[in-house]
């Protein structure tokens, strides 16, 4: 959740509102069980890290005045390390989710060659349980099950990622045309 808070400031200052609802439009049904204090615990935790700063920003008449986050330069590092990491050892699809829509919002990144990047790497390592699969000897029992199991979440996974490269294909094809 840090990193994908520090990747949609990395766009542009924001309230904790502003941040809390962008998350939620981003992430759909599954933002709904976002507790609302958690943005503001996290941006807390940023500031305390030294990745954001904080600021008062003059309220409308009607509003106190309200805190605006920004991105410090070693908060803008962290998100150019998060956008670049391809870990995928227990992958959070929705915290991949919003790695591609803060990097397509801000435009730190094309969301389709993090996708390929998550693709090459999930392909190594299907490669590499399929290796260790086929040298279990028959009937080992465990092992050789618990290998098959990994190999279907990565072959699952792979065909989610073809779907995610699929639908920002096709969102840069109608910014190209628009």
């Amino acid at each position: 959740m840090q990193d994908a808070v520090l990747a949609m400031l990395a766009k542009e200052p924001a309230h904790g509102y502003h941040l809390r609802v962008r998350l939620r439009q981003s992430l759909g049904p599954l933002g709904e069980s976002m507790n609302p204090g958690q943005i503001y615990v996290t941006l807390a935790r940023l500031e305390k890290a030294g990745l954001v700063v904080c600021e008062r920003a003059e309220g409308l008449p009607e509003r106190p005045e309200r805190k605006v986050y920004a991105l410090t330069p070693a908060g803008q590092q962290r998100v150019a390390a998060w956008l670049a990491e391809v870990g995928w050892p227990k992958p959070d699809l929705a915290e991949f989710h919003l790695k591609l829509v803060a990097a397509a919002a801000a435009r730190l990144a094309d969301p389709v060659e993090l996708v390929a990047a998550q693709r090459r790497e999930l392909l190594r390592r299907l490669r590499e349980a399929q290796r260790a699969a086929l040298a279990e000897p028959a009937g080992s029992g465990g092992a050789g099950l618990l290998l098959e199991g990994v190999v279907l979440r990565l072959q699952a996974d792979l065909r989610w990622l073809a779907a995610c490269e699929r639908a920002w294909s096709e969102v840069d094809d109608e910014v190209e045309g628009g």
